[in-house]
């Protein structure tokens, strides 16, 4: 039986390396460049992430529910979305102040969890160091386990307790995809 791959990404982080870079990532090219890279006879994608409530920006937020239905029906990954939680807190000498949540760590422990049975090796797209008792879980389980992060976007921790560790800017396959673009003002 080959390797089965199942990978996890975290679009929060993935986020912050695509700034980094300047570029988007190209998931199409991503699919691929990860199942040559391990060798996968069998790979499935997680993607996790938390978009805007509508009316809450200024711009449409169509583009970003087109882009999740083109990974899941185009792409064949699994997304996992919810809307940001908005949380109000008062401060006296500054009003009201907005913060918005859209953690999606727990979703993703879960699927993790879930469909341990299934895969032989993880990736996991993320630096958050709350993932280091899931990923030695899941090591213990005699699973192989990669992080994709950017060097300035990883705890220590999480880089040194999966077997591998990767860049994500300075992978030498071709994952990137267009420029980013500064979002104009746009039509309701």
């Amino acid at each position: 039986m080959g390797n089965r791959v199942y990978a996890f990404i975290d679009a929060s982080n993935l986020w912050q390396a695509q700034k980094a870079r300047g570029r988007m990532f190209d998931y199409e090219k991503l699919k691929v460049f990860l199942k040559n890279k391990f060798e996968a006879l069998e790979i499935n994608i997680f993607y996790y992430t938390a978009y805007p409530a509508e009316g809450t920006r200024d711009y449409n937020l169509d583009g970003k529910h087109k882009f999740f239905t083109y990974l899941n029906k185009g792409l064949g990954f699994i997304v996992r979305k919810k809307e940001l939680k908005r949380i109000t807190t008062h401060n006296d000498s500054c009003g009201d102040i907005i913060q918005e949540k859209g953690n999606m760590d727990v979703e993703m422990t879960i699927d993790v969890i879930h469909y341990l049975n299934d895969y032989d090796t993880a990736i996991f797209f993320t630096g958050d160091s709350d993932f280091l008792a899931l990923v030695t879980y899941v090591r213990q389980k005699d699973k192989k386990v990669f992080i994709f992060s950017s060097k300035n976007n990883i705890s220590q921790e999480l880089r040194t307790g999966a077997d591998g560790y990767f860049d994500v800017l300075e992978v030498s396959g071709d994952i990137w995809g267009r420029e980013l673009k500064h979002r104009g003002k746009l039509e309701k």
